[in-house]
């Protein structure tokens, strides 16, 4: 950029800035978001449950079901699908 550029830029310098943090924020969110780490982690702590007999085979289908379909929309989003929306 020229010298003109960047000055006649500069009463927008604090908006670029508020963008690049914004980005940034919404870039780790997505990260968190769609990490499978909690949700395998959930998996194998309910098996863990069943196999301990503190959960039957109807509560674990039960809380089981919305753990696969969340891992589902993981896989998509990460193979570049958009995948369901949240909560769907």
């Amino acid at each position: 950029m020229g010298l003109v550029t960047e000055i006649l830029a500069l009463p927008a310098a604090p908006l670029r800035g508020t963008l690049w943090v914004l980005d940034k924020v919404v870039r780790a969110a997505e990260q968190e978001y769609y990490d499978p780490g909690p949700v395998q982690e959930a998996l194998v702590a309910l098996e863990r449950d069943r196999e301990a007999g503190r959960v039957d085979d109807a509560e674990f289908e039960r809380r089981e079901a919305p753990l696969l379909r969340r891992l589902e929309e993981i896989r998509a989003y990460r193979l570049g699908g958009a995948g369901p929306p949240p909560g769907a």
